[in-house]
């Protein structure tokens, strides 16, 4: 039957008790209330870290390893193949480390298989680049007395880092010219002197949208003892047009990727390839694309480039491979009508592609002819692959990846049809000793008869008794769940199996990696279809006898904020609980918030809301707020642009002034869409567990403490951790 929330307060008490969870007296809530207390050591504590009752969490992955999982990114093989520089993260240790978003570390594989740390410790290194006559490694950083970010460089047999690249702002990406000493880079330009000295006098008030100058791109030669020649800096003459990120294709020309202005909303829509002369540095043309764009690689002999790039304006995810001649102009589509998203390309010679796909929820890897041909399957097997990365000789791809029970590694594997991975790094040795619960691809069909996926993370102590559910959402929606490593700061995953609930992550229509034509089905359609289908994935586990229907929890961040605000409001009868996370409340002032309408016009409501304010206004959570009893936990960053945090204010404001059901809003300063800094991280999976524990498993009522006791948390110390592995 459908779900009535428990007692709110005193004044809900006595003649107004409901059946809750099946349970249907009001003598079993006096029975567990006594037992709650005599066994208090079992109840959820205000930290949201105690033990089930059934058994000890030591061998489960708890919200506690959360901050301890390391994972490996930004897989590159020296152009030679015989080194393979990574990307390591390692999370700050709450209550250990200054607060703040986690390091990145680069590490460097040899040819016999030893792993050397090369810049660790309180570092933060990304953009990691081989120098193409593999010599050694460039990255770049902020490190001791910089002011700005610049690019530094490291040899391959050792030595100290150094700077080779400066300027007057930050460098946010950059590409090396094949064959000589010389970086192309993208920075912000120098900001006015005089507008910072009156600034310090207060006057720092913001013109919205009016301040932002474009950025450039520039080229600059490095000598040889590797510092650069800054009397030969030049920069790229884009007009008005905002550079984002630049690669020399051979030795004639570059390739810049520029929208018309800085705003974040011209980046993801009207993003343009411009094809410049290396010498003159003069924009020869710009290629012809519509809509969002990914990835773009040049051919090794800078004839062609490959650009994965949208299907048309509407596309809501770029995903279709385009061929594009440099030296006439002309592109070609590829793979228009398949189900399937491109992820990334590398060219292995001048006529072929290596090609990374997400295919439904797994990874897949494919040769294709440069004339759009899929050739052989390279991989097609478990591990869902994040990046590729191919040596000049091509004979081993170098690649991170990760699966359900396994956080993201380095691989290697052969270029070769149905080839096994070798794997090259373990960085979290002490997850060896622990259980986890049973992860799986399921497919059901909505009620309209559409067959969709989900991914489905079982209790990982087996029951006769249908299970707690906890969905969780993903946003977007223009996304999609692969199956592998689910579990996150916002993701319960496997803490969440651990604590017995099951966790189901559906991928609703409108989700990716199915094609455009599926993608593009929730379009017009907020909240309908597109969140039918997640209550239809909910039944069918409940059929099946895996769920129990009454005790249902949702949540999910931005769109599946959205989604988890929807739930709590507008089917509140079928949600025990839900923890909405920089969620979509009010659709109309939504859209005048936010830092993308435009994207969101084209890519999801496809009218404007003067075109339809009732649409607008019917598919917004908060219309639905006087129905509204599912207890929801509401959080968001302070800084959001994004979704603005008013749209969580608001919701909080009416369901408490309402008071027919808990509500608490948390809100986070100084972070934006997501939390990126560890207190933030952790304090959010301990409140999520809670709540979800507290309406699902626990006497529900009125909310726990808001307080979080942070003495319960078992932070690693760096010493037991050097220990272990």
């Amino acid at each position: 039957m459908p779900y009535f929330n428990r007692t709110l307060s005193k004044k809900y008490t006595g003649s107004s008790l409901k059946k809750i969870g099946g349970t249907s007296s009001s003598m079993f809530r006096f029975t567990q209330k006594l037992l709650s207390i005599i066994t208090a050591s079992l109840v959820i504590s205000s930290a949201g870290c105690s033990h089930t009752s059934h058994a000890s969490l030591d061998d489960r992955f708890t919200t506690e390893h959360v901050p301890k999982v390391k994972s490996v990114y930004g897989v590159l093989s020296s152009p030679d193949g015989k080194h393979t520089a990574y990307i390591l993260y390692v999370p700050r240790r709450p209550l250990v480390d200054p607060n703040g978003p986690g390091y990145s570390e680069l590490h460097v594989i040899d040819q016999n298989g030893v792993n050397k740390p090369f810049i660790t410790g309180q570092v933060s290194v990304r953009g990691v680049a081989w120098k193409p006559d593999g010599s050694g490694i460039s990255f770049l950083a902020k490190r001791g007395k910089d002011k700005k970010t610049g690019i530094y460089f490291i040899p391959v047999d050792g030595g100290e880092a150094r700077k080779i690249v400066s300027h007057e702002e930050n460098i946010s990406s950059y590409s090396w010219h094949p064959s000589k000493n010389r970086v192309a880079f993208i920075s912000k330009q120098k900001k006015d002197k005089a507008q910072s000295e009156m600034a310090k006098k207060g006057f720092n008030q913001e013109v919205v949208e009016e301040m932002s100058k474009p950025s450039i791109a520039w080229v600059t030669n490095i000598e040889e003892y590797g510092k650069e020649n800054k009397a030969n800096k030049r920069s790229i003459d884009l007009g008005d047009w905002s550079a984002s990120s630049v690669t020399f294709a051979g030795n004639q020309r570059l390739i810049v990727a520029a929208a018309p202005s800085p705003r974040i909303d011209d980046h993801y829509m009207k993003r343009k390839l411009h094809i410049v002369d290396a010498t003159s540095l003069k924009v020869e043309r710009k290629l012809k694309t519509a809509g969002k764009m990914g990835q773009f690689v040049a051919s090794p002999d800078g004839k062609t480039a490959a650009v994965i790039v949208g299907l048309d304006i509407n596309d809501p995810r770029d995903g279709r491979l385009m061929i594009a001649d440099l030296e006439t102009g002309g592109t070609k589509v590829h793979f228009a009508d398949d189900e399937f998203h491109v992820d990334r390309v590398q060219w292995i010679n001048n006529s072929k592609l290596l090609t990374l796909i997400s295919e439904g929820t797994k990874s897949r890897l494919k040769t294709v002819s440069k004339e759009g041909k899929i050739l052989e399957t390279i991989y097609a097997q478990d591990t869902i692959i994040r990046s590729i990365s191919l040596p000049e000789n091509g004979q081993k791809i170098a690649l991170s990846g990760h699966t359900s029970r396994q956080p993201s590694e380095a691989f290697h594997l052969p270029l070769k049809a149905n080839a096994n991975l070798e794997r090259l790094t373990h960085s979290n040795p002490w997850m060896a000793k622990l259980r986890f619960a049973k992860q799986e691809t399921i497919r059901y069909r909505a009620r309209d008869g559409l067959e969709l996926e989900g991914i489905l993370i079982h209790p990982i102590d087996k029951s006769n008794k249908p299970a707690p559910l906890i969905v969780s959402v993903h946003g977007g929606p223009e996304s999609h769940i692969r199956d592998g490593w689910l579990t996150a700061y916002s993701l319960a995953g496997q803490f969440g199996a651990a604590e017995g609930f099951a966790i189901f992550y559906p991928n609703y229509r409108g989700s990716t990696g199915r094609g455009v034509k599926f993608s593009k089905m929730g379009q017009a359609d907020y909240a309908g279809k597109e969140f039918n289908d997640i209550i239809d994935g909910i039944d069918y586990l409940a059929s099946k006898g895996l769920v129990d229907k009454n005790k249902v929890g949702v949540t999910g961040g931005s769109y599946g904020g959205f989604a988890s605000a929807w739930m709590a409001t507008k089917h509140t009868k079928r949600f025990a609980a839900s923890v909405m996370f920089v969620g979509i409340s009010d659709q109309v002032s939504k859209f005048g918030t936010t830092d993308i309408p435009n994207e969101m016009f084209l890519v999801h409501s496809r009218k404007w809301p003067w075109d339809d304010w009732d649409f607008f206004r019917e598919r917004s959570p908060i219309t639905y707020v006087e129905q509204a009893r599912t207890p929801i936990l509401i959080m968001h960053g302070k800084n959001d642009t994004r979704v603005h945090p008013t749209q969580s204010m608001e919701l909080f404001r009416y369901l408490k002034t309402l008071g027919k059901t808990p509500v608490r809003l948390v809100l986070y300063p100084g972070e934006g869409h997501g939390n990126r800094k560890a207190a933030g991280q952790y304090d959010y999976s301990l409140r999520l567990m809670r709540w979800m524990k507290h309406y699902l498993q626990g006497e529900g009522g009125a909310p726990p403490p808001h307080k979080l006791d942070y003495s319960a948390v078992k932070p690693a110390k760096k010493d037991d951790d050097a220990k272990k592995e």
